[in-house]
């Protein structure tokens, strides 16, 4: 598997269809990696995960091996996941329900998280970031340097 990264943060907009639009800057990276393929599925802070492929393969892996306790956690990464492919067009589809689930209706953000995206809705991402800025740094972040 080819040595990525996705960073950054891409304003975008959902079409009447559900659609939006992949950025060119990661349909490169998704294409060569995963043949445009892509698996979504929710994430507990209310936005959407998106995983090119073999990404997803790992991640899912990890989500399966997880003990009975952690049932309803699997049923959420799991039970929520769907695969898409980017198209011709160079979008990708967004479920009913997965747009539901995050709230995505038209202005969305498209978040690099290193080895995988995030979609979120514009206005809950904005109201999730400045929760975090009002909370004190974690104690993981204290001897980071910036």
């Amino acid at each position: 598997m080819a040595d990525f990264h996705f960073q950054g943060t891409s304003a975008l907009a959902l079409d009447a269809k559900g659609r939006v639009t992949v950025p060119a800057r990661h349909r490169e990276s998704l294409v060569s990696l995963a043949g445009s393929q892509l698996t979504l599925t929710k994430h507990p802070e209310g936005c959407l995960m998106v995983f090119p492929r073999p990404v997803w393969e790992g991640f899912r892996a990890k989500v399966e091996a997880l003990p009975m306790a952690a049932s309803g956690w699997k049923r959420i990464f799991l039970g929520s996941a769907m695969d898409v492919e980017i198209d011709s067009g160079s979008r990708m589809l967004i479920s009913p329900e997965l747009r539901a689930a995050a709230g995505l209706v038209h202005d969305v953000l498209l978040i690099g998280m290193g080895n995988h995206l995030e979609l979120w809705d514009a206005q809950r991402q904005a109201s999730a970031e400045a929760a975090v800025l009002q909370q004190p740094m974690p104690d993981v972040l204290q001897d980071f340097s910036f």
